[in-house]
């Protein structure tokens, strides 16, 4: 008898983590096709499309020290390159996604093919409904360690100020 309920109580503890696994598996779909609809959106100037995939209190990190946007502000500077019909191209060369425990929210890291060349976005996703929505976003260029030293000699001269005037706040 012991085996028995032993073995009934493993089946069932497979199941539910299988199940839970299985349930993950497709909402990592889900912001898998989110994230490719997103970076489409801008690929083909949708304005609208790129920033409904967005939440209304969401935040853009860009690549530059000073890039750090509410939406609102992120939209009226994206405009003019979404009016021009060309905003920008990202294609995700990998990703990886990450749930909390209640799988309502996720984060998420990506490398992505870029007029930039490689860079790399992250960010945080949250449940709304049935539908996932980005949050958070920050993009980043990727730097080879060979080559750090000279990034930082062509940025010192242009972010030393920067640094100047973050430091005194």
């Amino acid at each position: 008898m012991k085996k028995i309920m032993l073995f009934c109580g493993t089946i069932l503890l497979f199941s539910a983590f299988n199940t839970r696994n299985q349930g993950a598996e497709k909402e990592k779909e889900k912001i898998n096709m989110l994230m490719d609809s997103w970076h489409k959106a801008a690929a083909e100037a949708n304005y609208n499309a790129y920033f409904n995939l967005m939440t209304k209190d969401a935040v853009f990190i860009g690549t530059d020290a000073t890039e750090n946007w509410n939406k609102a502000a992120f939209q009226v500077w994206a405009k003019p390159f979404f009016d021009k019909g060309k905003a920008w191209s990202f294609t995700a060369l990998e990703r990886h996604i990450y749930f909390d425990k209640t799988e309502k929210m996720a984060w998420f890291d990506e490398l992505l093919n870029t007029q930039m060349k490689i860079c790399r976005g992250s960010g945080v996703l949250v449940k709304i409904g049935n539908n996932w929505k980005i949050q958070h976003y920050v993009l980043s260029m990727t730097v080879p360690n060979d080559n750090v030293d000279a990034v930082i000699k062509i940025k010192e001269p242009i972010e030393e100020g920067l640094i100047k005037e973050l430091q005194k706040k």
